[in-house]
C-alpha cells in the first residue's frame, strides 16, 4: 500500500512538473491584451509659467506678453495699450501642458502633467504653472492643472560659459491635475466585451480563446480575427462583468512570436528571436584594411657647405626647400601605403534547429558584432536564415 502511494506521488510530481515547464513560457492576458474601449485619453492646453529668475520668453514673443496681459485682465486687472506695451516676460514662460487621462478616473483624482516651453525661454527651474484647464479631444474640460514644476536637471550661463544637466524646458508635476469630469464606462449594462492582443498573430489569439473558454465556465468566446477575441457571457453564467474581467486577466497564454532578427547598425547591436532558424551554410568573411602614413624627411647640409648663391631667398616658396648660410636645407614627404587583408577560411556554418546552436554557430565565425550584420544579411540573400531581418 505504501509503495502504491509513493508510486502516486511521483507520479503527481512528475506532471506537476511537466505543468509547471509548460507554463514556464506563458504570460498573463492583462500583460499581452488589453480590454477594447479601455484605455488612457490624452488631454492638452496653453498656459503660463510664472516666477523664473529672467530666464522666461524674451520680449520679442509677443503672444506671451499678451497671454500674459490676457491673464491680468480675468484677473480684474483692466490693462491700457501702453501699459500692455511696458509688460516684461523674462519671468513668463508660455509652456503646452499635456497629460493622460487614466480610465476610469473618478473626479478629485490627481493625475500627472507634463509642461514643455514653446517660446524661447532658457530654463523653466523653479517655475510655477497657473490655473490651466485640460481639454481632450471633444474640446471638454476634463482636468485643472496647477503647481511648482519639477525639472530634474539644472542650466546655468554666465561669462561666455554654460552648464547644463537634462532638459531644462520640459518639466515635470506630479499629483499636478485634478480630474473634473469623468469617462462614462458601464460594464454591468454591457452584454459582451472584447479582448484585443497588443502584438497581432493567429496563433496567440487562437490560444487566447482556447485558454478562456476552458478557464472560465458559462462563457463564449470566440475569435475574430488576428488581434480580437469577443467573450459572451451564456445565460447560465453567475457573476458581474468586472469579475468576469478580472478572472480573464489572470489566466495565461503561451505567446507565439514569429522569427525576426533586429538589427541596429549605428550602434552594432544584434538581437534574435527564439524561433529563428537557419540552414547549413560555408561562410567565408575577410576584412580588408588600408593605411596611409607620412613622414617628413629632413636633409640638413654639411657644416662646411658652400653658401647660397647671391641675391636668393631665405625660403624658396613651394618647394620645401630652405637657404641657410653655408648650405641649404631640404625638406621631402614620403608616403607609407600599407594594405592588409585577414584570411578569409571558409567555414561551416552547421543548422540550427535552437536559438542556442545558432549563437554558438555564429559565434564560431569569430567576428565583430557588425562583421556579424553583414554575415546576417548575406545569408539572408543566399535563403539559409528563416527569419525575418529587420534594421533600425
Amino acid at each position: 500500500m505504501q509503495r502504491v502511494r509513493d508510486i502516486i506521488s511521483i507520479i503527481i510530481a512528475v506532471a506537476a512538473g511537466f505543468v509547471i515547464a509548460t507554463d514556464a513560457g506563458a504570460s498573463r492576458i492583462k500583460d499581452i491584451a488589453d480590454i477594447g474601449g479601455v484605455r488612457d485619453n490624452q488631454l492638452i492646453s496653453y498656459g503660463l509659467v510664472v516666477g523664473l529668475a529672467g530666464t522666461g520668453d524674451s520680449i520679442d514673443n509677443g503672444f506671451t506678453k499678451e497671454t500674459l496681459a490676457n491673464m491680468l485682465s480675468r484677473q480684474g486687472l483692466a490693462m491700457k495699450d501702453d501699459a500692455r506695451d511696458s509688460l516684461s516676460s523674462d519671468n513668463v514662460a508660455a509652456v503646452v501642458v499635456t497629460a493622460e487621462l487614466p480610465p476610469f478616473a473618478k473626479v478629485g483624482t490627481r493625475i500627472d502633467v507634463m509642461v514643455s516651453s514653446i517660446g524661447d525661454a532658457d530654463n523653466l527651474q523653479g517655475g510655477t504653472l497657473l490655473m490651466t484647464p485640460l481639454r481632450g479631444a471633444d474640446g471638454k474640460v476634463y482636468a485643472v492643472a496647477q503647481g511648482a514644476i519639477a525639472l530634474g536637471g539644472f542650466s546655468a550661463s554666465g561669462g561666455g560659459s554654460s552648464v547644463s544637466k537634462n532638459h531644462a524646458t520640459v518639466g515635470r508635476i506630479v499629483n499636478g491635475a485634478f480630474v473634473e469630469r469623468e469617462l462614462q464606462y458601464d460594464f454591468e449594462k454591457e452584454h459582451s466585451l472584447t479582448v484585443n492582443l497588443y502584438r497581432p498573430d493567429f496563433t496567440t489569439a487562437t490560444r487566447l480563446a482556447a485558454v478562456i473558454n476552458n478557464g472560465i465556465a458559462d462563457i463564449e468566446a470566440r475569435l475574430v480575427d488576428s488581434v480580437t477575441v469577443r467573450v459572451r457571457p451564456q445565460a447560465s453564467f453567475r457573476g458581474t462583468m468586472v469579475r468576469l474581467v478580472s478572472a480573464i486577466e489572470n489566466l495565461d497564454v503561451s505567446v507565439d512570436f514569429p522569427a525576426v532578427v533586429v538589427m541596429n547598425e549605428k550602434t552594432g547591436t544584434i538581437v534574435m528571436g527564439e524561433n529563428v532558424r537557419i540552414s547549413t551554410v560555408a561562410i567565408a568573411h575577410g576584412n580588408l584594411m588600408i593605411q596611409v602614413q607620412e613622414e617628413a624627411q629632413v636633409s640638413q647640409p654639411l657644416s662646411f657647405a658652400p653658401a647660397p648663391p647671391e641675391g636668393s631667398t631665405a625660403t624658396q616658396a613651394g618647394t620645401g626647400t630652405v637657404m641657410a648660410p653655408g648650405g641649404q636645407t631640404v625638406v621631402t614627404t614620403e608616403a607609407d601605403i600599407k594594405a592588409k587583408e585577414d584570411e578569409g577560411n571558409l567555414k561551416l556554418v552547421p543548422r540550427g534547429v535552437t536559438i542556442q546552436e545558432v549563437v554558438r554557430a555564429l559565434n564560431a565565425i569569430g567576428v565583430s558584432p557588425r562583421d556579424l550584420i553583414t554575415i546576417l544579411q548575406t545569408i539572408k540573400a543566399a535563403g539559409a536564415l528563416h527569419a525575418d531581418l529587420k534594421v533600425i
